[in-house]
């Protein structure tokens, strides 16, 4: 499951700070840690198991998931997500899994056009004004299978085209078996230069997250999500 962490427009002046925006920090930021500090997809789609340490050495968004469905042998299933602005309290964006019915238990499903990746990607569209924000709640609701989960993880990369706006780290802790669980994690943004944030208003869909979900340091689930912020424009 994928969350939204957009950065909201800083204050002041609208010319360049000193040393160049975020955008342009990050870039640096990325050449100075170039070398045996970073590593490719393609090498680690090679790997038996990938660790939170590994994700953490990519540089770009991937092109591909990292690890199979399958690999999620906890059956963790994302069943409720909402966003809510901490200084409101209003409610931006909610959504729910619906109940498994008995009509549903009674339709064979057909395995050649069963999507492996279904249910793995999140397309959102937001207005500009998502971008003033300057914290969100996101609130997660899950199960999981009849495995005991120990050290739940989940890493969220955040990319504009090539550059990483910003990594969040959660720790889910452990889980007991056959459970429901909420938590709410809290994001806060990174500061974009005005100008900076119009480019991601101007291209859509440029903006896209990787989140990666670790038990005991092995990835078991990769969801991906990109994001637009033009919402509504159209009709201005």
């Amino acid at each position: 499951m994928s969350t939204p962490d957009v950065p909201p427009a800083s204050g002041g002046s609208a010319g360049k700070k000193k040393g160049g925006g975020f955008l342009h920090r990050q870039a640096k930021a990325k050449k100075a840690t170039s070398g045996s500090a970073e590593i490719t997809e393609e090498e680690l789609l090679q790997k038996d198991a990938v660790t939170p340490d590994d994700v953490l050495k990519l540089t770009n968004c991937t092109e591909n998931y990292l690890c199979d469905p399958d690999a999620n042998i906890y059956n963790i299933d994302f069943t409720r997500f909402k966003i809510r602005d901490m200084d409101t309290a209003t409610v931006l964006f909610e959504i729910a899994k619906p109940p498994p019915s008995e009509e549903d238990d009674d339709v064979e499903q057909e395995p050649d056009d069963a999507d492996p990746n279904a249910g793995r990607f999140v397309r959102y569209q937001f207005t500009p004004q998502f971008l003033k924000l300057k914290t969100i709640g996101a609130t997660v609701e899950f199960v999981v299978g009849d495995k005991p989960v120990k050290n739940f993880r989940m890493i969220e990369r955040h990319y504009f085209k090539d550059r990483c706006l910003k990594t969040f780290d959660f720790n889910f802790g452990f889980c007991i078996p056959n459970s429901k669980n909420t938590c709410e994690h809290i994001y806060e943004f990174p500061k974009l230069t005005p100008e900076e944030i119009q480019e991601m208003v101007d291209q859509p869909f440029d903006t896209k997250s990787d989140s990666f979900y670790f038990v005991d340091n092995k990835l078991i689930m990769h969801n991906k999500a990109d994001y637009a912020y033009n919402g509504g424009i159209g009709a201005m």
